[in-house]
């Protein structure tokens, strides 16, 4: 029988990430800190929970009204005709703006989720990369977090 790595495993149950197995709804103490820090209490991890669902909400309703957005600009932008080259380019521009943000909205809402899974699992304040813990303080400043500071500075050298 072959052995299941822990990333193989993680993907058996719809994680898409590579922190260590999770567990289901670990208790607010059993949350991963950084040694010498305070463990998460019930009304933190609400607070944490309560944060990351109206983040939610409101990134919802950004790409909703970017959407909205661009389908408008798509209706009136029409085939172009009588339209001098600055006028096009401005139109192509804004609409190239709008689909930026609809998609960082879309990916801030994707981190979101996530970080709302792994809150559930039991797996939030754990490194994706080493595994470590990330730290209190980092992820109340940042619940979306996935890397501890380490591991992020050394991404951002790369």
């Amino acid at each position: 029988m072959a052995k299941k790595t822990a990333a193989a495993t993680a993907g058996e149950h719809g994680n898409d990430s590579a922190v260590p197995v999770a567990r289901t709804a670990a208790a607010p103490g059993e949350l991963a800190v950084r040694p010498g820090e305070d463990p998460w209490t019930a009304a933190e991890v609400a607070e944490a929970r309560s944060e990351l669902m109206e983040e939610v909400g409101r990134l919802r309703l950004e790409i909703t009204s970017a959407e909205d957005a661009i389908a408008g600009l798509m209706r009136d932008s029409g085939d172009g005709a009588g339209d001098d080259e600055a006028d096009t380019g401005s139109k192509n521009i804004t609409r190239e703006h709008e689909l930026a943000l609809a998609s960082n909205a879309r990916e801030m809402l994707h981190q979101t989720e996530r970080a709302l899974g792994r809150l559930d699992a039991g797996t939030y304040g754990l490194c994706e990369n080493c595994g470590n813990p990330i730290g209190k303080a980092r992820m109340q400043a940042f619940p979306r977090a996935t890397l501890c500071v380490e591991c992020k500075q050394k991404q951002e050298r790369r």
